[in-house]
């Protein structure tokens, strides 16, 4: 759990490492829903007009299933605290990527 997380020059070289921490399907399935749900959340914010707060609820959403699968399954730490914008667009083409059938469940 406390392995070193290398330094990467761009998004390109950091995937596969984003990759390699989500092996465990259920990790995947977790942050496949957490992110689905937060981006359910922001609709709904932005569809009824809901206070701005609730757009905390799509975060929460999003990075609360993703650590459980992290810190439940895959045994790992997040790369969100080391390079948490290579990481947020990981979760997003992660997403993508399993919506599209490029990675599998």
């Amino acid at each position: 759990m406390n392995t070193p997380t290398p330094q990467f020059n761009s998004f390109k070289e950091f995937y596969p490492f984003y990759l390699a921490q989500h092996s465990n399907t259920i990790c995947r399935k977790l942050h496949f829903v957490g992110l689905l749900l937060g981006i359910a959340w922001l609709f709904v914010v932005l569809y009824t007009g809901l206070n701005s707060w609730y757009i905390l609820l799509s975060f929460l959403s999003g990075y609360g299933f993703g650590f459980i699968g992290h810190f439940m399954f895959e045994k790992n730490k997040p790369a969100t605290f080391k390079n948490p914008f290579y990481s947020f667009a990981g979760d997003i083409k992660m997403f993508i990527d399993l919506l599209t059938g490029r990675i599998k469940f």
